[in-house]
């Protein structure tokens, strides 16, 4: 069956409940999964449904909100960004790195100030992105192949910085961001908070994101229109490099530290809050709000497990699962999409 955007550009819509729940079933799958995770680990933990652990799980979510803010415009373009945790983690290690580090740190590093470390750790992941932009629209090389190059690239730079030692300072204001609170609410949640908030107003609101769906859409029909489709993914590019930059120095001070592999997971989190949210991997289809929902189911999975304390083996199988779930939806939704087209 049509779905409802399809329905309605060729002046026409679905007619009764069911063609309708087809077509939106990449949204309301999730938040039904939402809703499930929630009722069932309320009812298997009585220390699961409180405010503390709310806030818990949105500290929780929050790194990985930041980078998938980044992560949505480019999945939103049918393309993938593979280097965005190593890229989190070469910038958290810059921003350590151009500060001055106690005496027992071995590092041999260049001590700065603080705003000039900041800058320059976010020049290095904008930097980063750009490589991977020119690498998509200059040179031509696919996405996956570019990214997954930039990925072992920033590995290699973290590596070169750190070697394998562990840097613990950071600037004051990557400190009170990442780990400081204001009226009892993390900043790093404050700030994960607006960026969604800004890449949904962006991407729901302005000019550069209507070209973004029409890329992600119908390429060679946002080509004939006059669209420079180049441009546009190389900013989707520098936008992912930077979100995951931000992400990663927040989150060394989050965490504490700032050493090799530090955001590793990162990624696959990341790329699992866009799709289980239902931004379609084809592109064109989901947004923020999407990530939003995914952020949650991935948050209330992973701290409701902990709750009823489950094999820890165990969580990793029933994340993907639930990941291959969405996948599935993701797929069986675009054909549906197609038969509507034909």
């Amino acid at each position: 069956m049509a779905s409802s955007e399809t329905a309605l550009a060729a002046g026409r819509r679905p007619r009764g409940v069911a063609p309708f729940l087809r077509s939106q079933m990449r949204n309301i799958a999730p938040f039904l999964t939402l809703i499930f995770l929630s009722a069932f680990f309320a009812f298997a933990s009585p220390s699961f449904a409180t405010l503390d652990n709310l806030g818990n799980i949105l500290t929780q979510v929050s790194v990985t909100g930041i980078i998938a803010v980044g992560l949505t415009f480019v999945i939103l373009c049918a393309e993938i960004d593979l280097s965005i945790a190593s890229i989190a983690n070469v910038t958290g290690i810059a921003v350590a790195y151009f500060t001055l580090q106690e005496s027992y740190v071995n590092i041999a590093n260049i001590p700065l100030p603080g705003a000039v470390a900041i800058i320059l750790s976010i020049l290095l992941c904008a930097l980063l992105g750009l490589v991977n932009a020119l690498g998509l629209t200059v040179i031509g090389i696919p996405s996956f192949i570019m990214t997954l190059a930039m990925m072992q690239i920033a590995a290699g730079v973290s590596a070169l910085l750190v070697r394998g030692q562990i840097a613990y300072k950071v600037p004051g204001l990557i400190t009170t961001l990442g780990s400081g609170s204001i009226g009892g609410i993390p900043w790093i949640v404050i700030v994960a908070a607006i960026m969604l908030l800004g890449g949904h107003l962006v991407l729901t609101y302005t000019r550069f994101g209507r070209y973004v769906y029409m890329v992600g859409g119908n390429r060679e029909a946002a080509e004939y229109s006059g669209l420079n489709v180049k441009l546009i993914l190389g900013v989707v590019m520098v936008i992912s490099a930077v979100c995951s930059g931000i992400g990663g120095m927040l989150g060394v001070a989050h965490f504490g530290s700032a050493q090799q592999n530090e955001f590793d997971t990162y990624l696959l989190d990341s790329i699992a809050a866009v799709v289980v949210g239902g931004t379609s991997l084809f592109g064109g289809r989901g947004g923020i709000g999407n990530t939003i929902v995914g952020l949650f189911v991935l948050g209330v999975l992973n701290n409701g497990l902990d709750h009823v304390n489950i094999d820890s083996f165990l969580k990793i199988l029933i994340r993907g699962l639930i990941l291959l779930a969405a996948l599935v939806i993701n797929v069986y939704a675009q054909r549906l999409r197609e038969k509507a087209a034909e």
